[in-house]
């Protein structure tokens, strides 16, 4: 998931921004290191508010670029309670207020990163409290890498606010790496029958093979270190990390406002989904008429999609013979 650097996209979105009283409201659950690349584009007009108890990987600035950051250094929890057992980590990103499942993960390669080098109690909030605090009466996109509880966290939110989010970014596990963790089949499956559909999906993991069988290979083979067969061999599935956006259908209800049809339709362009962006659009039409935000919405996304299908493919510079060849392999 890393953000567009096509100019003339990133200049329509800024146009639509620019035009609206209030930006959107970020959550970033697991905040370590900078914000989402993807958020930079909209950041200048954007609320974001950070979390994560453990301090070791979070960036001194990583909120520099917002228009108003917030970091809570507090753990998110689904169950109301002043305090949490928090367990961390060798690598501070697989830290989680879930235990490792070290059997699970003693099939991987990486098991290792998950050695939980001490527990501690940290101070524990939920959504609802936390913005709350921070005078937030909504959130536009939901962003959580919680290493194991994202969809509790999202369903955790109080209804009215749930069903305003436009966008939901998490990173499930297709794997037992914690403890009764959210695996992605329960989270797909959720949020669909929320109103959401996949958006972008991309399936990270590690090789699977158990360390000591690794440290036997290097033993009789040097040169089969533990690096080059993470860099060189095929890994299996372990997580995944998916987008989801709002349908059409199940935005706003009888109360939706232009507001949440022209974040959608920014969220939609951001992640590329320029034919989605002109549904939105033209949803926007029918329910505000033909206004100058619609207008605006409806150019830019059509010149977007003028320029893709103006682009040049590898297909087309393939001598015509060859191009031929191909597709009558591919048609028949």
């Amino acid at each position: 998931m890393t953000p567009t650097k096509d100019t003339h996209v990133t200049e329509s979105i800024e146009t639509i921004l620019s035009r609206l009283q209030a930006g959107p409201v970020l959550l970033d659950i697991g905040a370590s290191g900078e914000a989402p690349p993807l958020w930079r584009h909209i950041a200048p007009w954007s609320t974001i508010v950070g979390f994560d108890p453990d301090a070791r990987g979070i960036a001194p600035a990583a909120h520099a670029s917002f228009k108003r950051g917030v970091m809570v250094r507090k753990a998110v929890t689904s169950e109301a309670a002043s305090e949490v057992t928090f367990h961390l980590t060798r690598f501070p990103a697989c830290s989680s207020t879930l235990a490792p499942d070290t059997k699970a993960l003693g099939d991987y390669l990486f098991a290792d990163l998950f050695d939980v080098e001490r527990q501690v109690t940290v101070p524990a909030i939920t959504l609802d409290a936390a913005l709350q605090e921070q005078r937030l009466t909504g959130i536009d996109w939901f962003k959580a890498d919680s290493q194991g509880t994202d969809l509790r966290l999202f369903n955790d939110l109080n209804d009215d606010m749930r069903k305003r989010v436009l966008a939901v970014d998490v990173e499930p596990g297709l794997i037992d790496a914690y403890v009764h963790e959210d695996l992605f089949t329960d989270v797909h499956r959720n949020l669909l029958m929320q109103g959401f559909w996949l958006s972008d999906l991309t399936v990270r993991g590690s090789v699977r093979i158990r360390p000591s069988t690794a440290r036997m290979a290097q033993s009789l083979a040097p040169e089969i270190t533990r690096e080059r067969i993470e860099q060189r061999h095929k890994p299996s599935p372990g997580w995944c990390e998916a987008r989801y956006l709002r349908t059409i259908d199940s935005i706003g209800g009888a109360h939706a406002t232009e507001r949440e049809y022209a974040l959608l339709w920014v969220f939609a362009m951001l992640d590329r989904q320029v034919a989605f962006a002109l549904d939105v659009t033209e949803s926007f039409r029918v329910r505000y008429a033909e206004n100058e935000m619609w207008r605006l919405m409806r150019d830019h996304a059509i010149a977007e999609l003028r320029r893709l299908a103006l682009a040049r493919t590898p297909a087309d510079g393939l001598p015509r013979r060859i191009a031929r060849r191909i597709r009558r392999m591919l048609c028949g």
